[in-house]
């Protein structure tokens, strides 16, 4: 054979040249993008698909029907309340209902003037700009918004020096929605501007149940009511955790099941997710234990917990902390957190169980 021949041979072919180029490499800009095309499509987008929150829900409906019948923008609006209970999603649904846009931004996101300037000066008549996380916004930053919500213009400083000049700039009226997970941050100066303010609370059980049934319908996922309603029992009243969970024990049913959600897959899935029946993960149980174990049920400060647990201060605070307290598991004192009676007893049926 010649070796031309050989060099021939040797070329893969078409066909496997191909089968290497479809393939599909998993990154974490594609999981990423994943991950809001997951949540895009679950998110609810009318007042009446929006399940739970229902004296908000009605609240905010009433002011803008109220809104529109007066051709008005909708006062500004400031939602409080742990992280994925649908302050994002309620923005987005008044938008909607109001018939403008929706610019989204965030309070860490925003560290110049010029920055809010050019988001404030490109907004139409009655549009919504919504700001999350607010209660992180630069001081400066929030002063500069004062005038913006109460009479709408801004002050724009050109030149240096003795050579500045301020310029008075009019701004189409508009409605500032603000999500806070810590409301007691929020200026009070900046509070006061808000016209609604409301607070949302951990969902109901049959709440969640309907919001993961409707999850599975969009999902074309076969699931029954019951477990639906383990989910529910488990996800520490957050939407954002049951739809998480229900993902997980949809890989769950698939793999190991029959690709069936019913309250037998639901459970084993969740178990083996470390998620108890209170809904408590490791780091809640760990929590607990050690004010239980380490300071005899406290009281025991927070910074020390934090220490204790090589976990951030705002974290505890933030997101373990509002569940535990809630569910009557944790108490806060002035001397520091201290465990129920009823943590006790969980926490020693989890030991005796191992």
């Amino acid at each position: 054979m010649s070796l031309e021949a050989e060099k021939s041979n040797s070329k893969p072919s078409a066909k496997s040249r191909v089968d290497v180029q479809r393939t599909p490499v998993l990154n974490a800009e594609v999981a990423s993008a994943g991950e809001r095309t997951w949540e895009n499509q679950l998110r609810p987008h009318r007042f009446d698909e929006f399940p739970g929150q229902h004296r908000v829900k009605e609240k905010l409906l009433l002011f803008v029907q109220a809104a529109l019948k007066r051709g008005e923008p909708l006062d500004h609006v400031l939602l409080s309340g742990p992280p994925g209970l649908g302050k994002t999603t309620l923005a987005h649904i008044i938008a909607e209902a109001m018939g403008v846009e929706c610019k989204t931004t965030s309070g860490p996101a925003l560290d110049r003037k010029g920055e809010l300037a050019a988001i404030l000066t490109g907004l139409r008549p009655g549009s919504v700009l919504f700001i999350d996380e607010i209660h992180r916004l630069n001081r400066s930053i929030e002063e500069y918004l004062y005038s913006a919500m109460e009479d709408f213009y801004i002050d724009i400083v050109s030149g240096e020096g003795l050579g500045a000049r301020s310029m008075k700039f009019q701004l189409a009226p508009f409605t500032l929605i603000g999500a806070t997970t810590r409301a007691g941050l929020v200026n009070g100066p900046l509070r006061d501007r808000f016209g609604i303010v409301e607070r949302l609370q951990f969902y109901q059980k049959q709440d969640l149940v309907e919001i993961l049934l409707r999850s599975g319908r969009i999902l074309g996922l076969q699931m029954t009511p019951e477990g639906a309603f383990e989910i529910a029992r488990r996800c520490r009243g957050t939407p954002r955790i049951a739809n998480r969970l229900l993902k997980r024990v949809r890989d769950f049913a698939e793999v190991r099941g029959r690709g069936v959600i019913d309250e037998a897959a639901a459970k084993a899935a969740l178990d083996l997710l470390e998620v108890d029946e209170l809904g408590l993960d490791d780091m809640d149980r760990r929590l607990l234990s050690m004010i239980c174990d380490k300071f005899a049920g406290g009281p025991v400060g927070i910074e020390t917990l934090s220490s204790a647990l090589a976990e951030e201060v705002d974290t505890l605070e933030e997101v373990y902390e509002p569940f535990l307290l809630q569910e009557g598991l944790l108490q806060k004192t002035p001397r520091g957190r201290v465990i129920t009676e009823s943590a006790r007893a969980h926490i020693e049926k989890l030991q005796l169980d191992v």
